[in-house]
């Protein structure tokens, strides 16, 4: 199987890069399958610590692969609409085993960042990209509604008119506009973009990655929550972060007046 999908670990630090930059990284069933497996493998591993994602070449990702889509043209109706929804039942397994692994996912782009493209980068915990990257919605472009979580995770990003204003209108964001409306967290030049990500990755592999994990269970469950059901939630992970190794150390640390050693239990 040819690897569409380049896993790499250095140290805490797992770099997950998608490797079709011939197509602009965009994604067919292979990749689909090697992101739902690896990220599996991924969540379960106590020794990775932070997660970058990120696409070889000059290009993040452009969406789906369009000559997959035409190919499924040949189909009958019946047999395209399966075709379709067994892929898009693969990559939703990985989104959502990418929004509740323990840990935390950067996104690191830069060019075109397009149709699932963007829904990876509205999934992911943190995004960083390039000065010269530009997003687009493109699902409009080919005809069909967003996927991989895309309705879900954009909407709380940058606000309902806005998602709705870049799926309907199609119209590109560059990254100083995609920072300022919330999309990603920060904009660097483009040969700049590996060393800021790996730094930034590295700072979350030294964290209390028990803490973020929790953090990232009650994000996930705030818009679903009532007040009280939120309430309950911080209750119980603040309970069981404060019996964990990484705790103590934190509040020894800060009466020590010096920098906390995480390991991460």
């Amino acid at each position: 199987m040819v690897e569409t999908v380049r896993i790499e670990q250095q140290g805490a630090v797992v770099i997950v890069t998608l490797n079709r930059p011939a197509s602009l990284n965009s994604l067919d069933s292979e990749m689909s399958y090697q992101l739902r497996d690896g990220f599996a493998v991924i969540a379960e591993d106590k020794s990775i610590r932070a997660v970058v994602l990120t696409g070889e070449g000059s290009h993040f990702m452009a969406g789906g692969d369009i000559a997959f889509f035409k190919k499924s043209l040949e189909l009958s109706p019946y047999d395209r609409k399966e075709k379709v929804t067994e892929l898009i039942s693969v990559v939703h397994e990985f989104i959502s085993t990418l929004r509740t692994m323990p840990q935390p996912v950067i996104a690191s782009v830069r060019g075109n960042v397009a149709g699932f493209g963007m829904s990876l980068v509205a999934a992911s915990d943190l995004a960083i990209a390039a000065d010269n990257a530009l997003f687009t919605q493109a699902y409009s472009q080919i005809g069909t509604s967003p996927d991989g979580g895309n309705t879900f995770f954009l909407p709380r990003a940058i606000g309902t008119k806005r998602a709705m204003a870049m799926t309907l209108l199609n119209e590109p964001v560059d990254a100083k506009q995609a920072v300022a409306m919330g999309l990603i967290n920060k904009v660097v030049s483009d040969d700049e973009l590996e060393a800021a990500t790996l730094k930034l990755a590295a700072r979350l592999a030294q964290g209390p990655t028990q803490a973020y994990a929790r953090a990232k269970q009650l994000m996930n469950s705030t818009m679903g929550n009532t007040l009280q059901q939120q309430l309950d939630a911080e209750q119980v992970r603040f309970a069981n972060c404060s019996v964990s190794h990484d705790f103590a150390e934190g509040v020894t640390a800060f009466m020590e007046k010096r920098k906390a050693d995480f390991n991460g239990e």
